[in-house]
């Protein structure tokens, strides 16, 4: 299995954020951009990853804003069969809690959407998953071109929200809240390595 990353947007190139809005400044409390945030997550995901020697590719490395129809492309070099695509976000507009996006209709997306679900509540118990069961699965269904264009399995997370300053100030802007979120994020690529993908976890996983 094949683990396609990409930690949406752009970042920080000299001090100045390569992609406009996507950003929340709390003032004196601190201010947080979601390219930075992706790719601190990204990065955490990566180093266990190597940890567990499982394959992966981050198919957005650059800190620019990578075109959304370039990481299709790039992804879609890979074998589809053997590999999946992971974006990862972070959330505004008000809300609170978590969400995980499919492309619309019953596909394998959906199976690896289910236990990334799982794990994000066994990682936080007390925090909302922000869901859709009206197909009978609790992911939520969008035609965002990452997840309609890519030729393999693809989900995207949305990890709390930027503009909610008690998740702010938790999660999103801590170092434990960050690692409980590459955490919950590592325990499902394990199991949809297991479950969807039928191979042997890594011997030193540790559920």
């Amino acid at each position: 299995m094949l683990v396609l990353l990409d930690n949406g947007h752009g970042s920080l190139i000299n001090g100045e954020y390569q992609t406009p809005g996507k950003r929340k400044d709390w003032n004196d409390k601190g201010i947080i951009y979601e390219g930075e945030f992706n790719r601190a997550i990204v990065n955490g995901i990566i180093q266990q990853l190597t940890f567990y020697k499982i394959p992966y590719v981050n198919i957005a490395p650059e800190y620019r804003d990578v075109r959304l129809e370039t990481r299709v492309k790039r992804a879609n070099k890979y074998p589809a069969s053997k590999s999946f695509y992971l974006s990862v976000h972070s959330n505004a507009g008000g809300g609170h809690g978590s969400e995980i996006f499919t492309s619309p209709g019953d596909t394998k997306s959906d199976k690896i959407a289910t236990i990334f679900g799982l794990e994000y509540k066994k990682e936080f118990p007390n925090r909302k998953l922000r869901t859709d069961f009206s197909d009978g699965d609790l992911d939520k269904e969008r035609r965002f071109y990452v997840l309609t264009k890519t030729k393999m399995p693809a989900i995207l997370t949305e990890n709390f929200f930027m503009d909610n300053f008690e998740e702010f100030k938790d999660i999103l802007n801590t170092r434990e809240g960050r690692q409980k979120i590459v955490a919950y994020h590592i325990n499902a690529i394990v199991r949809t390595k297991i479950d969807i993908f039928k191979e042997i976890a890594p011997l030193n996983f540790l559920p």
